[in-house]
């Protein structure tokens, strides 16, 4: 009886480790595309307008910011959003035009924004689309910053040799 107590949290010392190992995140040297680079300077061109889609297109931008993989590179990574099209209304406060079941979520994607901000990605929403869709410039909130044209904000980046991702 005395055995039986010693082997069960020995088993589940180990099963715990063996979790850990395949739900821990990866490292840059598990990425062939990673070999040689020394940092990741992204812009992502998001003009996804659905609520709970975009809550996940976010939330997969930060947490692949905060990746492991992406972090053991030397430099620190450059992450960019730009909210262009329909997406912008997402981020105006003013909400009459979505369901409650929409507002709840994009009450979550409040707070992803707040919290990948707080983390360093840079936030910027083209004021050709906040204009084109009727949303208050005043209503977005004061850590995203307003560019007159996402587009020439987009080619900027990349001329300074930011990867594209969009996300639509």
């Amino acid at each position: 009886m005395i055995r039986q107590f010693k082997i069960v949290p020995i088993v589940s010392f180990f099963a715990l480790l063996i979790l850990a190992a395949v739900i821990m995140p990866a490292n840059a040297q598990d990425y062939k595309s990673l070999e040689g680079i020394n940092g990741v300077n992204t812009i992502f061109d998001f003009r996804d307008s659905t609520p709970a889609s975009a809550l996940g297109h976010l939330s997969l931008v930060h947490k692949t910011y905060k990746d492991k993989a992406i972090r053991s590179i030397e430099e620190a990574p450059e992450f960019v959003v730009v909210f262009m099209g329909q997406s912008v209304k997402l981020l105006s406060s003013d909400r009459r035009e979505f369901s409650e079941k929409e507002r709840n979520t994009l009450k979550k994607m409040d707070n992803v924004i707040s919290a990948m901000a707080e983390d360093g990605i840079r936030l910027e929403v083209c004021l050709v689309a906040v204009s084109s869709f009727g949303v208050a410039p005043e209503s977005i909130a004061p850590e995203i910053d307003r560019v007159p044209n996402g587009w020439i904000s987009s080619l900027g980046y990349q001329a300074n040799g930011y990867a594209l991702i969009p996300v639509f």
